[in-house]
């Protein structure tokens, strides 16, 4: 019998492989600012008709002499890599030499182009297949414009198959954003059929240019860290997180990870962030999180995925646990993120924390440790409010939920359960509620009918006289964890008791200690700020003596 097999034309083969890169407007935007970026370019301007099928990109970059654009579309030509050892040196964002000369059979492509040192540009016209076609001398600023013209002019069924027009350029501008927030020292300006639609300005960090892409979120509720890792040759962490007490997402479309300079899909390193904010947001919200690796190129390897989004991470147990780290880290409430912006001469020395112990029982695992403490105890607001001053103002610390969270706290490091004698009664359980305590560690056995004998139970229960109802509150179902939250509310100080200033003291300490002190384990927030600045601007301390009298 004959062959069935055969050898693809070229023309199919390079429409396949142009597939693999060019599948959309988005696609052409990422490619080509990525270029842009790879040339050094501080300023970007995108054009887009998306009804003609055209995009224009034009950058500041170093631009390409004549014989760098005789060749820049030909097929698997780059300046970026030259043998398969730079593989695994790549610290660009375009490497395989795909992108132009896939265009060039899916499109009509020109470009102009001047390096600085040069007097004139070129603008270089492209056939199919990536030839040139035509070459002539312009007068272009230094730098590089691109234009696509026609896309998928030769695959009208490509062309069917795409979202709608309003899709597509949601997608452009998801694009967008997700390059500005791994590159925010760049201007970007976005145009749609000859109108300004939006401008990224450069900002110095990526927690100063978020609230442009966030509008709902200031700078104020963010968090951001930087940690270098000695450990790990020309690596670091970069990581921008949204304050759980301040602002949350319905979904978990603000979980971000960026490694080298490109976002990238990593549901493991993804699902790490999320178990970092577990027990600090409310039920069914998700944080606003960037991640930003840098990582030595040679842990990472960019082939998985023709878009690069998906890669091989070496060690990322490791980068795991860095990451929860640094989030447990930018969580913490410490002198740096208590948000001050003065220092009067009134506030500006830390007071110590008083040295007595209170009544109530307000022990921490941690009592013993060094820890700096930042807010000092001055009053007590209906029996409901802890007033605590630091050195850039006062908060009000919800006394209830605080020591809510420094149990949760100890549970999870310590659940511990103590035998109690005579055991606790319980009346009527379902099969489903004994099996729910059992589930969590409790011995339970049958008494009589319909009774069941409770022999030990959570330690922080057994002093209480409604242990019986814990224990049946207990049995409704969840996990450990969400038994450890029922335990830790119930037996926290209610609002409405009074506290000395001593009592108040041990608690501010205990809570400031606690790994997630913003919010409680139901995602509320324990404290609310006023800070000096405010308050000097709310009694108009700014104004001038003598004049504010109406002198």
């Amino acid at each position: 019998m004959a062959s069935t097999i055969q050898a693809l034309p070229t023309e199919v083969v390079y429409l396949i492989t142009a597939g693999e890169v060019i599948d959309s407007l988005a696609s052409v935007v990422r490619e080509l600012v990525e270029n842009s970026l790879d040339a050094g370019a501080t300023r970007i301007v995108v054009s887009i008709w998306p009804q003609l099928w055209r995009v224009r990109v034009a950058d500041n970059g170093c631009g390409m002499n004549l014989d760098d654009l005789q060749q820049a579309a030909a097929a698997h030509s780059t300046s970026k890599i030259h043998s398969s050892a730079d593989l695994w040196k790549i610290t660009s964002l375009g490497f395989r030499g795909e992108a132009l000369h896939s265009l060039t059979t899916l499109a009509d492509l020109e470009i102009f182009s001047r390096q600085g040192g040069e007097k004139a540009g070129w603008q270089v016209v492209y056939g199919n297949g990536g030839e040139v076609v035509q070459v002539e001398a312009t007068a272009i600023a230094p730098g590089t414009v691109i234009t696509v013209a026609n896309l998928f002019a030769n695959c009208p069924a490509r062309r069917q198959g795409l979202p709608p027009t309003a899709q597509q350029m949601k997608a452009v501008q998801g694009i967008i954003q997700q390059i500005a927030l791994c590159h925010p020292h760049v201007t970007y300006q976005i145009w749609q059929n000859d109108r300004e639609w939006f401008t990224i300005c450069p900002a110095a960090t990526v927690g100063q240019l978020l609230p442009q892409l966030l509008p709902q979120v200031r700078q104020a509720d963010l968090q951001e860290v930087k940690l270098e890792l000695p450990q790990r040759q020309n690596s670091a962490l970069m990581l921008v997180i949204g304050l759980p007490d301040r602002c949350h997402r319905h979904r978990p479309d603000w979980v971000r990870v960026a490694i080298n300079g490109r976002m990238v899909k990593s549901p493991e390193l993804e699902q790490t962030i999320l178990s970092a904010f577990h027990r600090t947001l409310p039920r069914d919200r998700y944080p606003v999180c960037f991640l930003h690796l840098a990582i030595s190129p040679d842990q990472i390897n960019w082939n998985r995925n023709p878009a690069k989004t998906e890669i091989y991470l070496n060690e990322i147990s490791y980068w795991q646990e860095q990451i929860t780290q640094a989030i447990n880290q930018a969580l913490r409430i410490s002198e740096s993120n208590i948000k001050e912006s003065v220092h009067t001469t009134r506030v500006s020395k830390l007071l110590k924390a008083a040295e007595e112990k209170g009544s109530y029982n307000l022990n921490s695992k941690n009592a013993n440790c060094d820890t700096q403490y930042y807010l000092k105890a001055v009053a007590q607001v209906s029996n409901t409010y802890i007033v605590a001053e630091h050195s850039g103002g006062i908060w009000l610390v919800e006394q209830h939920i605080a020591h809510e969270r420094v149990l949760y706290e100890q549970l999870c490091d310590n659940w511990q359960l103590v035998p109690v004698e005579p055991p606790i009664i319980l009346y009527q359980l379902s099969p489903g509620q004994v099996s729910q305590l059992q589930r969590i560690g409790l011995d339970i056995e049958p008494f009589g009918e319909q009774l069941w004998a409770i022999r030990n139970l959570p330690g922080m229960l057994q002093q209480r006289e409604d242990s019986a109802e814990a224990i049946l509150e207990l049995s409704w179902g969840g996990d450990l964890q969400t038994a450890q939250v029922a335990v830790a509310c119930r037996s926290a100080i209610r609002n409405g008791t009074p506290m000395q200033l001593p009592e108040m003291q041990k608690l501010l300490d205990d809570w400031q200690r606690t790994r997630n002190p913003r919010t409680c384990p139901h995602g509320r927030p324990i404290y609310l700020s006023l800070e000096e600045p405010a308050l000097a601007r709310f009694f108009r301390r700014n104004w001038v003596i003598g004049k504010s009298h109406g002198i």
